[in-house]
């Protein structure tokens, strides 16, 4: 089934990070386009800054950056086109090799949000995998299935973290006083407990982030 994921990256070699980080104020955003090479290194990004000088500053001693191009200005608004160094940690590629496409990707923080369309849940656990494999933090927000209606909600929650908590709560494991403790839960799922610990405080935080809190709450 289809999903759309919002998630937020954050790493320090992930593209533009460097200047995201050193421009109080900045707002940076790339721009959709229909098509794309799914090779390419260069990609169009409309920046909100009130000092183009400075901007292009920061933009030539960030390490992500190899070049840039001005196409457009008004007043505090530019847009360039900017290819990214090698070493760039990107989202693009794996994206691409998973069918999957950008629908929104924006500065927060001190990385990025992005909203992506996916063809599955395996799909979302390939790019999991690979933000791992680069050791990026990946924060996954919200997952709506295709209807988008309230019951596709899936609050975030990759398939580990929803079996954690099922098993969890199955034995017990939040009742006050406890049936069972960390390392019983643990070898229910067959993990150790360190990685069911991991598990169950991610999975209470996408629960929290997913349902209580706005999108754009820090």
């Amino acid at each position: 089934m289809p999903i759309t994921v919002k998630a937020y990256a954050e790493h320090d070699e992930l593209a533009l990070v460097p200047t995201l980080r050193s421009v109080d104020g900045i707002e940076i955003e790339v721009i959709t386009q229909a098509n794309t090479d799914p090779d390419s290194d260069v990609f169009p990004f409309l920046i909100k800054y009130d000092d183009r000088e400075e901007l292009e500053r920061h933009l030539d001693s960030d390490p992500t950056v190899d070049s840039y191009e001005l196409i457009d200005a008004n007043d505090d608004m530019f847009i360039y086109y900017i290819e990214h160094s090698d070493g760039t940690i990107l989202l693009s590629p794996i994206l691409t090799e998973v069918n999957g496409f950008m629908l929104r990707t924006e500065t927060r923080r001190r990385g990025w949000f992005v909203q992506l369309q996916l063809p599955d849940r395996e799909a979302l656990n390939t790019i999991w995998e690979y933000a791992e494999g680069c050791g990026m933090k990946f924060e996954i927000i919200e997952i709506h299935g295709s209807t988008g209606a309230k019951e596709d909600v899936l609050f975030g929650l990759t398939d580990e973290q929803i079996e954690a908590l099922q098993t969890a709560y199955k034995c017990g494991y939040f009742n006050e006083p406890r049936d069972t403790a960390l390392s019983g839960v643990a070898d229910e799922v067959g993990v150790s407990s360190t990685a069911m610990s991991g598990r169950l405080r991610r999975g209470m935080r996408n629960l929290i982030s997913a349902t209580l809190m706005d999108e754009d709450t820090d």
